[in-house]
């Protein structure tokens, strides 16, 4: 088997909703990040063998192959193909795996993986309701809904609490400590992946975004506990705007890559895959599916947890990340070390690609050898990869 590597691993900054990227078009986001890991790896556009992209919610300016536009836009000869797919919130981690499993089968040398959402110019769930307002799930139909009650997925968190016995409290401190991390980050200028975006302030004057955009520096506890929790009104709940990931707007890219011929030709991997995962979960309780994937990658690898250096576990709500933690009992220091989807944000598609960027990043800045990254995914599944340093 062909061995596949990462030749190099860029994001964009993550914009806040209707912050600094509003303006940007889904495929000139993606295209700018595309056009940055090119910069940054030295790989030509022309030695690309596919462009494989995550996009959540593919409608209207993400609808018809944001990827082929993208790399067309990007300046990739018209030979290059590229192909978009949609694994919900882990697609921009699916897309990297399907292009490493493209290396490993030996039908390409070298591909890119990435993703993009904007959420702030295509609404998240608009491919359901197609210009109606959200009611549910209708439009999946009643034979589905009668086999398995679905629910949005804050009522899912809200089931993890339920299941976990996970505090109000638990999920408010988690949320504090992910933006103290995330600014800490921000500060010391750790982390190298981010590569700045020309966007608007608030005035919409030009400027140029270097870093995360929703990181907080200062947290009111106060002020985070007082917010109504969205899920359950009526009390009981622990779900809250301030303790779930922030629409976002964003995209990353990575190139993969055949080591032998990447080393060749005189590139420097920067990592490879040990472990690959994806499994299927509960579709009700839809968010505790990156325990079991956690479990399943480690085994696969021959790992321990006490062998990972860096965990990503994305948080699309504090529940997540909490229980995930109960149950792997991780080196809590080596979670989401820099923060995470409550600080920085969660675009969607893009995700997935970004936090595997921001993995061989932290691997570099700390010295560290194995990373593993987890996301739990709408409808009950979760994706999984754990990743070597070079």
């Amino acid at each position: 088997m062909n061995n596949s590597v990462i030749i190099d691993a860029i994001r964009t900054p993550f914009g806040r909703y209707k912050g600094a990227l509003r303006d940007i078009p889904a495929n000139q986001l993606l295209a700018t990040a595309l056009q940055g890991v090119i910069d940054r790896s030295g790989v030509d556009k022309s030695c690309i063998d596919d462009v494989v992209a995550g996009v959540v919610t593919q409608i209207g300016e993400q609808a018809a192959d944001v990827a082929r536009q993208s790399s067309l836009l990007a300046g990739f000869p018209t030979s290059v193909p590229a192909v978009t797919l949609n694994r919900f919130c882990g697609s921009g981690q699916q897309a990297v795996h399907f292009a490493s499993q493209v290396v490993e089968a030996g039908d390409a040398n070298y591909m890119i993986a990435c993703g993009v959402e904007s959420m702030t110019r295509v609404a998240m769930l608009s491919d359901m309701t197609i210009g109606k307002p959200y009611t549910g799930f209708e439009p999946m139909g009643e034979a589905l809904l009668n086999k398995y009650p679905l629910v949005h997925q804050g009522v899912s968190a809200e089931l993890m609490a339920d299941k976990w016995g996970i505090s109000r409290r638990d999920v408010d401190d988690f949320a504090i400590h992910s933006h103290l991390k995330a600014q800490h980050a921000k500060q010391a200028e750790l982390q190298k992946e981010i590569v700045p975006v020309a966007g608007l302030n608030a005035n919409g004057e030009p400027m140029l975004l270097t870093q995360d955009e929703g990181v907080r520096a200062v947290v009111d506890p106060d002020k985070l506990a007082s917010l109504k929790t969205i899920f359950r009104p009526t009390g009981g709940g622990v779900v809250t705007a301030g303790n779930a990931s922030q629409l976002s707007d964003g995209a990353a890219a990575l190139i993969i890559a055949n080591k032998d011929i990447a080393i060749a030709d005189g590139f420097t991997p920067k990592a490879r895959f040990v472990a690959r995962v994806v499994v299927g979960s509960d579709p009700v309780l839809q968010l505790d599916g990156p325990i079991e994937a956690t479990k399943r990658a480690l085994k696969k690898a021959g790992l321990s947890v006490a062998d990972i250096d860096w965990f990503e576990i994305n948080e699309a709500f504090a529940t997540v990340p909490l229980a995930w933690i109960r149950e792997i009992n991780p080196a809590i220091e080596k979670v989401n070390p820099w923060g995470g989807a409550i600080a920085h944000g969660h675009p969607l598609g893009a995700t997935g690609a970004g936090l595997m960027a921001k993995s061989i990043a932290g691997l570099e800045a700390t010295g560290g050898q194995f990373a593993l990254q987890t996301m739990c995914i709408g409808l009950g599944m979760a994706t999984a990869t754990i990743i070597e340093r070079i």
